[in-house]
């Protein structure tokens, strides 16, 4: 995702407390946004399998459930 996504990301879900829904395009994983790293560029999600992990915002885009 471009850094104007990214931070649109990042405020909806800091500020709004939205989880978005993420796929990472390396590895066709999906998950919810829970948390941001502005400086590393990366945003941690909550896999649907319940695990936790960190994708670099070149490496996610926002999916819609519908896409699953």
């Amino acid at each position: 995702m471009n850094s104007g996504k990214f931070s649109q990301v990042c405020y909806r879900t800091e500020q709004r407390e939205e989880a978005i829904l993420l796929r990472n395009t390396k590895n066709g994983k999906a998950g919810y946004s829970f948390g941001c790293t502005e400086a590393g560029e990366t945003v941690q999600v909550r896999l649907v399998d319940g695990t936790l992990d960190s994708w670099p915002r070149n490496e996610c885009t926002e999916a819609s459930s519908r896409s699953w």
